[in-house]
């Protein structure tokens, strides 16, 4: 039995994702198919459109075989961050032999080239980032600079490490090579809409493009082309109970959360220097709604994506300090199960057998088969990550507040 694994967002499930899994099953000669699938809240730093076990579903109603939960430390956290967390899990499974992943280059040999570049970092690199940094250009403008002086024959291929999905791919080659792990990675080139295109495709629109639509129409029927029959279903179904959670859902919860934290600074959190704390601290007052804050923050040297994830990371507590705990210990602990289809059963069997962390299916159990205190506190961050999505989805559209105890994993 050979496993490719497949790390992603489904942020929501379109034709894309459907046509990836095919591929990457095809192009890695694998029986089986297991999806790292981010949460109730995503790298962009927003809360998912639809909630994880929907998309859990989505993914395998369109052939994947196990979906796992990639934790929301990871799951909102930058590229290096997120493809490490990921890459650890797959590889703890013991069951992996391919990771596919979609870029917009195509060509694994040029993207595994300059993962390798960037792990070695010889010192002439280490002195050239530093000297262009220091001349006020941005983390990337440096880091071009620095890697066509340590790496002349690299640079023909610089522009390629500036699209995201090119960048993420490398950081998977990158986790890869650090961890001297077996698994295998394969790319397949993006089709259709670019990552960032708003606009449709006549076949493989992007999830953004997707997502505006349901914003801006407030109807589901425009993207029915653009995603499986299958998922069009669950969302007729969702629509108006669940879904759609939008960014500007976030509006009401992330003011109170500022005020609170804005007397001893926010510089615990993830990613945030003082710098950009004393920033939002002063500017704390003429917040309207989380998508324009975002705006407001924004700099030349830091993204809308940037301050996004950021504000994200006060919200949901997510802190540095526990970031490089969890870090030293190999980012992994446990690998919960957001769902799985009984014919893959074989699969399950073979990850018990030989998975270096154990595999995850109730909470209850959570103190008993995680045992490590970091491991709690790891998952104590997606629970309440979880809870706070369905507090979300109450806020929006009525009814009870189920917290994670009382959600089961999807059995196809």
């Amino acid at each position: 039995m050979k496993t490719v694994g497949i790390v992603a967002e489904y942020n929501p499930f379109h034709n894309g994702h459907a046509h990836h899994i095919a591929e990457a099953k095809r192009m890695t000669g694998a029986d089986r198919c297991i999806v790292v699938l981010s949460g109730d809240f995503v790298q962009r730093g927003a809360p998912a459109v639809m909630d994880k076990f929907a998309r859990t579903r989505s993914a395998l109603l369109n052939g994947a075989d196990l979906v796992l939960e990639l934790p929301v430390y990871y799951a909102t956290g930058g590229a290096e961050y997120f493809a490490a967390g990921a890459v650890a899990l797959l590889d703890k499974l013991g069951v992996t032999d391919a990771l596919c992943f979609g870029s917009e280059c195509g060509d694994i040999r040029i993207l595994s080239d300059l993962a390798k570049a960037l792990s070695d970092e010889p010192p002439k690199f280490k002195q050239e980032l530093k000297r262009q940094m220091r001349s006020g250009l941005t983390y990337p403008q440096a880091r071009n600079l620095a890697l066509a002086a340590a790496f002349p024959h690299l640079t023909e291929h610089l522009f390629t490490v500036q699209s995201p999905n090119n960048i993420l791919g490398i950081e998977y080659i990158k986790a890869v090579l650090k961890r001297q792990s077996r698994i295998q990675p394969y790319t397949l080139a993006r089709s259709g809409a670019g990552h960032h295109s708003a606009g449709f495709d006549p076949v493989y629109s992007s999830a953004l493009a997707i997502r505006e639509s349901i914003s801006q129409k407030a109807d589901i029927r425009y993207v029915e082309e653009q995603v499986p029959s299958s998922v069009y279903e669950l969302m007729q179904e969702a629509y108006g109970r669940t879904f759609p959670i939008l960014p500007d859902d976030l509006s009401s919860l992330i003011p109170y959360k500022l005020l609170l934290e804005r007397e001893q600074g926010y510089t615990d959190y993830l990613g945030i220097d003082k710098s950009f704390s004393d920033r939002l601290s002063n500017m704390l007052p003429s917040y309207t709604d989380f998508p324009s804050f975002c705006d407001e923050l924004k700099t030349k040297n830091m993204t809308f994506t940037r301050v996004s994830r950021n504000l994200l990371h006060i919200l949901l507590d997510i802190r540095q300090r526990d970031m490089d705990a969890f870090q030293k210990d190999d980012y992994i602990y446990y690998a919960r199960i957001l769902g799985f289809k009984k014919e893959a059963e074989p699969l399950l069997g073979a990850i018990k057998e030989r998975s270096a962390v154990p595999l995850l299916s109730k909470l209850a159990d959570a103190a008993d088969v995680i045992g490590q205190k970091n491991g709690l506190k790891l998952l104590a961050a997606d629970i309440r990550s979880g809870s706070i999505y369905s507090l979300l989805v109450q806020q929006k559209f009525g009814g009870h507040i189920q917290n994670e105890y009382q959600k089961q994993i999807v059995v196809m």
